[in-house]
Order: structure tokens, then C-alpha cells, then sequence
């Protein structure tokens, strides 16, 4: 899509808007401030933050923001609209949360998405949307992988995951970001919708025949991209640290 200025769209998606689109957005905004609350309140009580914690959150943080950050590194396929893409950050944040924890796991999805948005060419729309959806993500297979210590524990966590965030990306998309997208650019949905009948022409709306012919596919071959190169590396990666940290000892 192509580069926008940041202040004009950002200004006058909000005076075109909708009161419909507005609320919706608005109820989306409390639900991440709420579970962003929650999410804190519950784990920075239970476990302090070391020196390690720290400095490893940052390696995987700087993995993931150059992940998110370099164009080349993302990508999209012919088999969807090219308005969306394939990025991979998502994977040093499933290592952080695996190997320290899902704090750790949500501190890396935030520090990534803060980053990228003093970059942004969506107004920040599309830096909040890709919040939610690795938050979605990431932290419940860490939270799961907590309790579940184990292999088994780990692709179960993965699995429960992977349908969370298929669920809260695809409905996400299809119901609030393409509202936002199109108020956002002043680009009216049939352009949209036009764009996906180019890929498949049985997209005739861009509710549940969009939802259900590019969101959920979209998503679940994302999702899972990101889940067999995380298995992948997460072992030779946990590998390592216990070889430092027995150097180290």
C-alpha cells in the first residue's frame, strides 16, 4: 500500500468516521488498555525483573524489531491481497516467552511495536493491530508453556495459540482494521473488495465471505510459518543459554 504522510490521514480518519466504525474502534482500544492492565498487574506482583530477564528480553527485542522494521524481511503472497503480509517477528518474542516467561514474550511484542511506530505509514492503525495480534499470539502459548513444562506442554501450547490468534486477527481484520484502512487512506471498500476478487473472485463482501475465504487462511498459513520455525530454533537456541549460563557458573 502505498506511503502516506502520518499527521493528514491520522487527523481526518477520525473526523470521516462513522459513529459505528468509531465505537467499535474505540471498545477495541479499552479491550488492549484493559488486558494490558491486567496482564501487568498479574506479573510484574509475581516475578522481579533480573539483570538477565532484562538483557535477554532486549536480544530478542532487537531480533524482532529488525524483523518487523526492514522491508525485505516481510513479505506477501500471490495467493492474497498484497495489502497483507508475512513478518516473522513474532518468533523471537515465542523464544523470549518460552525461555523467560510470558512477560518476557509481551515485553518483546511491545518493545518491537513501539519502535515501529515512530515508522509508520498507517497512522499507528496498523502497528495497534499487529499488537494485539502477536500479543494474542505469543503470550497465551507462554503462559500455557509455563504451567506445561515440557514438549508436549509446548505444542499444545502452540496449538491453543495458533487458534486463539487465527480467531482474534481474522475477526479483527474483517470487522474493525479494514474499516480503519479504508477511512485511514480515504479508499473506499469496493477498491478493497476489488482487490481480493483479482485473487479470488468468490469474495463477494468484505465480511464473513472475506473472513472466511482470505482471513482465516491468510492467518492460519502465517501462523503457521511462525510455529515450525519457532520449534525449529526455540531447542538449539535453549541449548545455548544452558551452555552460557553453565560458563558462566
Amino acid at each position: 500500500m502505498k506511503e502516506v504522510n502520518f499527521f493528514r490521514p491520522w487527523e481526518r480518519s477520525f473526523i470521516f468516521m462513522d459513529a459505528y466504525s468509531l465505537v467499535r474502534f474505540i471498545i477495541a482500544l479499552i479491550f488492549v488498555v484493559v488486558a494490558i492492565a491486567l496482564f501487568f498487574r498479574t506479573f510484574f506482583k509475581s516475578k522481579p525483573m533480573t539483570a538477565k530477564f532484562i538483557a535477554r528480553t532486549a536480544v530478542f527485542s532487537a531480533f524482532s524489531i529488525i524483523l518487523y522494521t526492514v522491508p525485505f524481511l516481510k513479505f506477501a503472497l500471490p495467493i492474497f491481497p498484497a495489502f497483507l503480509e508475512i513478518h516473522l517477528d513474532e518468533i523471537p518474542a515465542f523464544m523470549a516467552g518460552f525461555a523467560y516467561g510470558p512477560l518476557s514474550g509481551f515485553l518483546v511484542v511491545l518493545v518491537k511495536t513501539l519502535v515501529k511506530l515512530p515508522l509508520t505509514n498507517t497512522a499507528g492503525v496498523g502497528e495497534l493491530a499487529d499488537f494485539i495480534y502477536s500479543a494474542a499470539f505469543v503470550v497465551p502459548a507462554a503462559l500455557i508453556y509455563k504451567k506445561h513444562h515440557s514438549l508436549k506442554g509446548a505444542l499444545a501450547s502452540l496449538l491453543i495459540s495458533t487458534v486463539i490468534q487465527i480467531l482474534v486477527a481474522s475477526f479483527g481484520t474483517t470487522f474493525i482494521m479494514l474499516d480503519m484502512y479504508s477511512m485511514l487512506y480515504h479508499l473506499p471498500k469496493a477498491v478493497i473488495l476489488n482487490m481480493c476478487q483479482k485473487i479470488n473472485p468468490a469474495v463477494t463482501d468484505l465480511t464473513w465471505p472475506f473472513l472466511l475465504m482470505v482471513g482465516i487462511p491468510f492467518n492460519a498459513l502465517k501462523d503457521a510459518i511462525v510455529v515450525i520455525v519457532t520449534v525449529l530454533l526455540y531447542k538449539r537456541l535453549r541449548n545455548l543459554f544452558k551452555k552460557i549460563d553453565a560458563q558462566k557458573n
